[in-house]
């Protein structure tokens, strides 16, 4: 057999191992919702806690941190209703819209998910 059939046959066989790979390793759906609330708890707490204005008074100064954790499932809920999920086998594109209220901004996240992990590409105020 020659070198170059050899080389071939072991890119192949690499590709069809990284592929497979990514294929089991694509984060499903429930696992990218705790990685949002995650990301958005610690948003929450980094740099809107810090920011509450006193007209709400020092109570929510004081207890945002602990308002933010006891508010995981609804968080949970508002993000899964506001997900879509493109599944393209060996990764996922996550699209979430969070639009709480009309009076405060909106917020597009895009966000992959291969390997088990996901990296947020793209989070713009709307």
């Amino acid at each position: 057999m020659k070198n170059s059939h050899i080389i071939a046959y072991v890119g192949v066989a690499a590709l069809a191992g990284i592929g497979i790979t990514m294929a089991v390793t694509n984060p499903s759906l429930p696992a990218y919702e705790a990685y949002a609330v995650e990301r958005l708890t610690e948003y929450l707490k980094s740099d809107v806690c810090p920011q509450v204005p006193e007209v709400f008074g020092d109570f929510l100064q004081r207890n945002c941190s602990k308002i933010v954790d006891s508010s995981q499932a609804q968080m949970r809920l508002i993000i899964t209703q506001a997900t879509q999920q493109q599944n393209f086998i060996l990764f996922s594109i996550y699209r979430t819209n969070l639009s709480v209220n009309p009076l405060l901004p909106s917020y597009q996240f895009e966000t992959v998910g291969v390997f088990n992990n996901f990296y947020t590409y793209s989070a713009e105020r709307q």
